[in-house]
Formats: structure tokens, sequence, C-alpha cells
């Protein structure tokens, strides 16, 4: 028999040797989550469980193969017959062996991404009087989606988008919705949601099934609890219902994903749901030196609605500090990012040992540009580059075409982007306009709008506006606002027609700052748009895993993860709090997602707060540190104070710095720019 005391600190061995009933185990960041959850496992087969009763639900299949392969270590083959995966997985297993009871045989297909839009765009085509009007299928499907994973009526889903997006009824909504299930029907066929929905159908409708289940899994393990929406709570608390051994492990400090469904009162009201529910807290933290956990714990100290628990090191010795950068601006945090990185570097650390967090992609652009000029290799975990990005390689295309109009590829691009104009129609107009298109002449401008179709002439009108007061932008310096007209004459409405209104607003702070990097650009449009063209090439672009390169990501795709370096930039209001999330009122959670940035840190912790940001127009305005960076005190962290030289050409992504007080300080400060030709501000 293992001596488990001696593979675990005390309360790691609590939690994997505790006896039967309701176990709640509140593991918080670097404590030893999953050693737990294998020894627990381990633990129960040593003890004489048949593992083919064990039943551990996890989040990914990653996350349940490690912990098999971990399980197998100390017990051998026996954990093979564990079951164990996702929730969805475990559910398209119950759902092979029982559907027939709802209808479905064994090998019903489960439908992918790709599949769900075809089937539900083909409903929208046959169902909806003006599809062209319609929300896009992919909105459709989020808003059906939604419906499933809350348990609501698709209506009344359907209500809650309205406000959102126009151009459609909720009756409207529910009939392409019930058609979609119908359909779904004649096929034999499941979504990913339908899974979740069904299997959780057969547990509560279904009652031979639901005991024999019941019964036969004597000990239910779910893994990252916090992250649980109400079909996966309710589906774990009916499966334990008889033998009541369920061991729901997890933190409250990091429920960051509310806005895809994920519900704290899950985790938070479990004692409640299972009475005599023993509580265990894991809190001695293997990952991270003293410093950084003094400041994840001033963070959660007086933090609302949450399970107390302190992070205590295992580690000895103080460490290092964290730092606190405060700095003039974006470029001037870059570059200083760029310093650190390379110092880093110098001291013997690889660049895969380091990472860049930030609460969203598009603050990462001053970052990628300073990185790809000085030939840092790094990559992407949160998507693609900014300037891989479809939106924004779209505006590139208009700014190309303003200064080359023999620009062939970008022409094509813009004008495929009208409604009823394709690749060969767009190849026509090209060549019909004598293979080269100067926006700023009238003539050329008067030329296309005669050759558009039918459904691309309405929108022509104010993008040839653009067109035309383009060179005065040029002429003013006003490069920021050359975005800003495109977006607000035309781009925004089409972004707002492809995406819902959260996804589009997403990239429009990309396209935001997009325009204030252009703005404050030394060289110029042309200087900029070279800039970018040697970013995008494949050495920049390559996102091989096995090769040594700096790690950029949103701190959302961060999490579970942890290096020995983490730097996390834009530390300033509206920024990280993010001004969506304050205005929705999820200030709690952007908390708790600083709790996580902060924890991914092992041995280095750089925070930074900008002091201004710059706007599309070339001006800048005050921003305050984040209430985040207010709240830690100042014994906790070696600040130090960066001011960038931004008094004209000298200034570039890699500029001289001074510190506060000198050169300039805030003498430096410019007032917005309010003079444009079109517009003086984003419309929304």
């Amino acid at each position: 028999m293992t001596d488990f005391s001696k593979l675990l600190n005390p309360e790691q061995c609590a939690a994997a040797t505790a006896g039967e009933g309701p176990l709640l185990v509140l593991a918080a960041a670097g404590t030893g989550k999953t050693r737990t959850l294998v020894h627990r496992v381990a633990y129960l087969i040593e003890q004489g469980v048949p593992p083919e009763r064990i039943l551990l639900l996890t989040f990914t299949n990653r996350a349940a193969r490690e912990m098999l392969e971990r399980a197998e270590k100390v017990v051998g083959d026996a954990a093979q017959s564990i079951w164990s995966g996702t929730f969805h997985s475990i559910c398209a297993r119950f759902l092979r062996r029982y559907g027939r009871a709802l209808g479905y045989e064994p090998g019903f297909q489960i439908i992918d991404e790709d599949d769900q839009k075809k089937l539900v765009n083909d409903i929208i085509k046959t169902t909806v009087k003006d599809p062209k009007d319609f929300p896009k299928k992919e909105i459709v499907l989020k808003m059906i989606s939604e419906a499933a994973n809350e348990s609501k009526p698709i209506r009344f889903i359907a209500s809650r988008w309205q406000t959102r997006a126009a151009g459609f009824t909720p009756e409207e909504i529910e009939k392409v919705a019930e058609k979609y299930e119908a359909r779904k029907r004649e096929l034999g066929a499941m979504d990913f949601d339908d899974l979740l929905v069904n299997g959780l159908r057969l547990l509560k409708e279904k009652d031979q099934i639901r005991e024999m289940l019941q019964n036969h899994f004597a000990f239910v393990l779910v893994d990252e609890y916090q992250d649980t929406n109400g079909l996966q709570a309710e589906f774990t608390d009916i499966l334990a219902a008889k033998h009541r051994n369920i061991m729901a492990v997890g933190d409250d400090f990091q429920c960051i994903y509310t806005w895809r469904g994920a519900q704290i009162e899950n985790i938070m009201e479990f004692p409640k749901r299972w009475e005599g529910c023993r509580v265990i807290k894991l809190e001695r933290n293997y990952r991270s030196v003293p410093g950084v956990l003094d400041v994840a714990n001033v963070v959660m100290r007086d933090a609302p609605n949450q399970f107390e628990k302190t992070l205590r090191p295992f580690r000895g010795g103080q460490g290092e500090k964290p730092y606190l950068y405060k700095v003039y601006d974006g470029k001037t945090q870059a570059n200083e990012i760029l310093k650190i990185v390379n110092q880093m570097h110098d001291f013997g650390y690889r660049y895969s040992d380091i990472a860049v967090l930030y609460r969203s992609h598009f603050q990462s652009i001053d970052v990628q540009m300073t990185l790809a000029r000085m030939k840092v290799p790094y990559r992407i975990t949160s998507g693609v580059g900014v300037f891989e990005q479809i939106h924004v390689k779209d505006v590139l295309a208009y700014l190309r075409l303003v200064i080359n109009p023999m620009d062939e590829l970008s022409f094509l691009r813009l004008v495929e982007l009208f409604p009823g104009v394709g690749e060969k129609s767009a190849k026509s107009y090209w060549d019909k306009l004598g293979r080269s298109f100067d926006g700023r002449s009238k003539d050329c401008r008067d030329a296309l709008g005669g050759l558009l179709c039918a459904k691309a002439k309405p929108i022509w009108p104010p993008l040839a506006k653009c067109f035309e007061c383009a060179g005065e932008h040029i002429d003013e310096n006003e490069i920021g606002e050359l975005i800003e007209d495109f977006c607000d004459l035309f781009y925004e409405d089409h972004l707002r027609d492809e995406y819902e209104d959260s996804e589009a607003e997403d990239r429009l702070d990309d396209l935001k700052e997009l325009a204030s990097q252009i703005a404050g650009n030394p060289t110029g449009l042309e200087g900029f748009l070279a800039d970018v063209a040697l970013m995008t090439n494949l050495d920049v672009r390559k996102n091989d895993p096995d090769l040594d390169r700096v790690t950029l990501s949103t701190v959302h795709q961060a999490k579970g993860m942890e290096w020995p370096v983490v730097l996390v930039p834009w530390l300033s209001a509206g920024m990280f709090p993010s001004a969506k999330a304050d205005e929705e009122g999820r200030a709690d959670e952007e908390r708790r997602l600083f709790y996580v940035v902060v924890t991914r840190a092992k041995d280095h912790l750089y925070l930074f707060s900008p002091s201004v940001r710059k706007m599309s127009d070339g001006g800048m305005f005050p921003v305050d540190p984040s209430v985040f960076v207010k709240e830690i005190p100042p014994e906790l962290v070696v600040t130090k104070r960066v001011m960038g030289d931004w008094s004209g050409g000298a200034y570039g992504a890699y500029g001289g710095h001074g510190s506060y007080g000198t050169g300039g300080g805030y003498g430096g400060y410019r007032k917005p720019v309010t003079k444009t030709v079109l517009s003086t501000s984003w419309r929304r």
C-alpha cells in the first residue's frame, strides 16, 4: 500500500485519502491540484474501489490523459479502466449506450461547427423573408447555444440579443431554431451542445437509466469545478446523488469564464447543496517566489463573495520582488519590455521561459511591432498576430490603395468586401479601370461607382468620400484619421453585419489601436506599412511550439500555464480592468483575472502602468493606474518610473527614456487634436 503522507503535503494527503461523503477541495493557484486528484484516484483503487466505478470529469481531453498517465505510475494498468474525460465525451459515451431511450441510434452523428453553419444557413435561406437583413448564421448558432447551456427558451435568448442585433424578431429566431432541431433529428445527429443537454435528459427523464448509472458510479471527481455551467453542475449532482461521494476540485479565485457560461455560484454554494460537505483548502504554493504570492494575496484580500484563502510559499527565501514600471505610454512600455526580455535571455532564461500576458489582444500591438523590429522571436497563443487578422488586413488594404493606386491585391481585397462582389467581378472592375485606381481622383471614383452591381452601389458613396478626403488627411499629417473615417463611414457597419456586437467591438478596439500606432509613427504611413510587411514574413509568423520563442497571450488563454518570467502590460484604467467589464458590472471577475495573471509567474513578475494613451489623431490623453496597481502596497514592489522621449521625430519603437521630472515631465502632454475632415470620434 502506498504511504500517501510521504508523497503529499498534509492538506493534499487529507483530500486524497478522505473517506466517503461530499468533499470540496479549494485548490489555490500552484498548490498541486492535479497531483491531489491523481493520488485520490490511486487511493480509491488501492482501497478496493473498482476503477470502472470511478468517474473523473475534466474540461480538456489533455487534462484527462495527463491524470490517467500519472495515476498509472502509481497503481499500474488498473487506472485505464476509470471513466475519464470531458463532460461532452462522457455524455457522448452515455448516449452511445443508452441514447435509444431518447430516440437516437448508437451510431448517431456528432456534427461539427461547419456542418452546423451549413444547416442553419440553409434554413435561414428557406425560412426568412429577407435573409440578407437577418443575423448571420454564426450569430443565430450562438443564440441557440446560449439557450441550450442556460436551459432557457430560445425566444428569451433572442429577446436579449435583440438590443444588439437588428433585423429580426424573437419569433423568427425561434422558428429557425425549431427547424434546426428538426433537421438534426432527421439526420439522427447531435451538435456539441446536444451532448450535454441530452446527457442530462437521460438522467432526468429516464428513471431506470438514472438509477443504474447512480448505482454504478461509486465516486465522482470533478476538476476545475469553478468553470462548470448549470447543466454540468446538475449532471454531476444527479450522478452522485445515490452514494454522495462527490469530490469537486477548483478555485473560486480563478473563475474567469462567466462570459462563456461558467457559474461561480456552483462552487460557492456547493457546501450548501451537499449537507455534511467537508472543505479542504490547498494553500501551499509550489510555483512562485514569495514576493509574487504577496501581491496575489493582496489582490484578493478584500474581494467579495469568496472562500478565504492565503497562498503560502513553499520555495525558500524571499526571491525577487515584483517590479512595477510606471511608464509614459505604450511605446515606452514596449521598449522596456524588449529590454527586460533581452536581459532575461542574457541571464540564461530561454525565450520560451518568458511570457507577455495582456487583458485584450489589441494591447499587444506595440509589443509585437517592437519585438519583430528587433528580431526577438515570439509566438502568439491567443490567436493570430494582429497584422494577420482579417479586419486588420482589410484596413491595411485600404491604406495601401490610398498611397499606391497600382496595388491590385489591395484593390481586390477591398472591393470584395462589397455585397454582391466576388473575385471574378472584382478582377473585371480592375481591368476596366485600366489596372489602376487612384481614389483621390473624382474620375476614378465615379468610374468605379458606375461599374458596381446593384447590391454594392448603395455603400459606395460614403466609402468614396473616404478616398476623397484621404489626400487632405495625409497632407495634414492626420494619418490615424484615415482609419477613423474608413470605420465610421463603411467598415464598422460591415463588422456588425459579419459578427455579433461584442466581437465587432473587440475588432474595432484593434483598429482604434492601429490608428493610434500609425498616428504616432515617426516614419509616416509608408514607413508603417513597410514595417508591417517586414513583420508578416514567415519567420515571425511561425508558431512552432518547439521553437524557442517568447509567448504572447491573453490572460484567459494563459490560465493553467506558468512561466519563470511574466510581463503584464497596460495596467491602466479602462485597459485592465477593461472599460467594458466595468460597464457590465463584472469588476469581481476582472479582479480574479488579475489574480490569475499574477500567479502565472514563477520567478519574476513585471507590471506596467502607462500614464497616457494615444488617440487616432495623434493626440494623447492621461489615464490613471489600474485600481489593482493602486491596491498594491509600495513595499511589496520595486517601482521604476520611465519616461519616453515623445518630443518628436527621434521618438520611435526604441527611443530614449529618462525618469519622471526630467526632460519635460508632463509638459510633454499634448491635448487631443480635434480637427478632422469627416468626423471627430468613433461613432460608437
